[in-house]
């Protein structure tokens, strides 16, 4: 068996360089490179925070210069990408429709036999959706029996909605409030569209190539979690296959624990071009936080899902990539009425920041500020009192 043997800097670049973020505009311009950055990941994850801008549209506009929100939705209603719930919510390629089913097979085995209200509400609500036309929850009566126990405590047409949802009966779009369209997969899906579901080894080769083509480098952890709703896959058996047909390479990477995996035709001779990202917390490099810690020495967290005693830099830290490492993290909220940009926190790691660094970080701040729709920019503490002077020297 042949074994390519990696450092941790060749390999932070081949995961760089697979997550569009060796350079900027590595996908190019215009609505074409958003196609084409969804294409490449095979899924973007979306997030309903609306702290700053939502995690799908930063996603781009971290590596698109000039992205329009707009972009997106046009893709949508043109039919090349659709959203769904594989591992998450977020957005696909339409051409990987058919890799989608046996997810939604998944999702309608799983949970056990409806009860016969359950069912008649499933039924009540696709009669409407053929009649009608797309409906959103608000077409349907308030049928909860009891007053709301919490956030995820929702109604049953809303329970049946997603149910519909996930198990492939309906398909969502959004309207511009990013509010749920439910509609049928006949109006949203272009005629031409494969809809033939995919053998057990057909789906489980389509999860390797395309884990390995949006990480880079990759272990059968990142593989199980790209394809965790379709129970009893067989990850570890095909990739030993894969192995031995050379379609897969197994890496070393100096002081991490394998085995690690590769695509064979992966560029090796990566070159970055420095420049200052600013990241969202559900971006593909930072989904994995063993990876982070692993290959750049970050030790990183969102913590919105933490009690607010607990936080270390605060509700919704954004991690700060420059080159290949990571130099700082920053909690940030998008006042949009006084269309003010508030940092709450940036917090820098310990690494020193020259000059043409400084002044990278503050041209991807004001641009970050403009993509928030903001026209100011406020910062509040740092740990680091020297580069935040520096910083807000640059917005004086």
């Amino acid at each position: 068996m042949e074994y390519i043997d990696l450092t941790k800097p060749q390999a932070r670049k081949i995961i760089l360089e697979a997550a569009g973020l060796s350079r900027k505009a590595q996908f190019g311009t215009g609505i074409e490179a958003v196609y084409r950055l969804i294409d490449h990941m095979g899924f973007v994850q979306l997030d309903t925070n609306y702290v700053v801008e939502r995690a799908h549209h930063h996603v781009m506009v971290a590596r698109i210069p000039g992205y329009q929100t707009e972009w997106l939705a046009s893709l949508c209603e043109d039919g090349r990408v659709y959203e769904y719930f594989t591992s998450d919510a977020g957005y696909l390629p339409m051409r990987d429709f058919r890799f989608s089913l046996p997810v939604k097979k998944a999702f309608e085995m799983q949970g056990g036999a409806l009860s016969k209200p359950e069912i008649n509400l499933m039924k009540e609500i696709m009669d409407r959706v053929e009649r009608e036309g797309a409906l959103m929850v608000g077409d349907f009566e308030n049928d909860r029996m009891e007053a709301s126990s919490g956030w995820w405590d929702w109604r049953p047409a809303k329970v049946a909605l997603e149910r519909l949802y996930l198990n492939g009966n309906l398909m969502i779009s959004r309207t511009k409030a990013f509010h749920k369209v439910y509609d049928l997969p006949l109006n949203l899906v272009p005629q031409e569209t494969d809809l033939t579901m995919p053998t057990d080894e057909e789906y489980v080769r389509f999860v390797i190539f395309r884990t390995l083509g949006a990480l880079g480098i990759a272990s059968v952890k990142e593989m199980a979690w790209r394809s965790r709703r379709v129970k009893g896959n067989t990850i570890k058996q095909e990739l030993e296959k894969m192995v031995q047909t050379a379609e897969v390479k197994v890496v070393n990477v100096e002081g991490i624990k394998g085995p690690l995996y590769m695509l064979p035709n992966q560029k090796m001779d990566i070159k970055l071009s420095n420049e200052v990202f600013i990241l969202s917390p559900f971006d593909i490099l930072n989904v994995f936080r063993h990876r982070l810690k692993d290959f750049f020495d970050f030790d990183y967290q969102i913590e919105c899902f933490v009690p607010a005693p607990k936080r270390l830099y605060g509700y919704f830290s954004l991690p700060i990539l420059a080159g290949e490492i990571f130099i700082a993290r920053m909690d940030a909220k998008a006042d949009r009425k006084k269309k003010v940009l508030i940092v709450h926190n940036i917090h820098f790691e310990p690494v020193d920041l020259g000059q043409i660094l400084i002044e990278k970080f503050i041209e991807s701040l004001k641009e970050f500020v403009r993509f928030n729709q903001c026209q100011d920019i406020i910062f509040k503490r740092s740990n680091n009192e020297t580069y935040l002077h520096a910083i807000s020297q640059g917005f004086s």
